[in-house]
């Protein structure tokens, strides 16, 4: 546990006063989103009176973030829904873009990802995975590299699964598989079996709290008025 969530869940992080729940909420509804489920675990008590409907991950301390997306599937199972993760912000524009993709399952990436990486890290190797796309579709991510040149671009976070995308997912799991995959493996083995994941390119700002420096990061880039904010 970091300190940014000793005493909150990490959507409840807030960056120049406004929480990545509220930065997320506002970004969705922009793009025409009437609906916003959330998985909760950690301190999932605060979450409620947010005009939210609330899925709960009775097992969030033991599994990972697929075993949380289960919990939402009778959502998934019935039409198309964006599914984010509670730590990234972004802007409706990408939401958008998501949504009109083509293919039963896409995710946005950012193409310019080794700028905000090299400030984010002494190393950008040491966080970023593979990533390779061609025509708009995905080939690769999720492997750790040794050479920038693997990467062409960062997931960030944001998916669009439609009924039959989310169908794949569940033929291919188990509960156990489920409780300890992370999405970008998930992804990776849905490659494997052939399964086409559409990508679409990030539209104006985001970007990915781990951390108090991050945070710090972000606040200094809006203050210089080289990250636009809000999203």
């Amino acid at each position: 546990m970091c300190d940014l969530t000793r005493d909150r869940p990490k959507c409840l992080v807030e960056l120049e006063g406004h929480s990545l729940l509220d930065l997320q909420m506002s970004a969705l509804t922009q793009a025409g989103i009437q609906e916003v489920g959330l998985v909760r675990g950690y301190l999932g008590e605060m979450l409620e009176g947010r005009h939210l409907h609330l899925f709960d991950n009775p097992h969030w301390e033991t599994t990972n973030m697929v075993s949380s997306l289960l919990c939402a599937a009778r959502w998934l199972r019935a039409e198309p829904c964006i599914v984010s993760y509670s730590d990234i912000f972004y802007s409706a524009r990408t939401v958008r873009a998501l949504a009109h993709a083509q293919g039963a399952i896409a995710i946005a990436y950012d193409p310019d990802w080794l700028a905000l990486w090299s400030r984010r890290f002494r190393d950008p190797l040491q966080d970023a995975e593979s990533f390779r796309q061609e025509g708009g579709l995905l080939l690769d991510i999720g492997r750790k590299v040794a050479d920038l040149s693997e990467i062409q671009g960062q997931y960030t976070g944001l998916l669009r699964f439609t009924p039959e995308g989310f169908a794949k997912v569940e033929a291919h799991l188990t509960l156990e598989e489920a409780g300890r995959l992370d999405m970008t493996t998930l992804l990776r083995q849905l490659l494997a079996l052939g399964t086409s994941i559409a990508v679409t390119e990030v539209l104006g700002s985001w970007g990915e709290v781990d951390n108090g420096n991050d945070l710090a990061l972000y606040t200094r880039l809006i203050q210089e008025g080289s990250l636009p904010f809000p999203p």
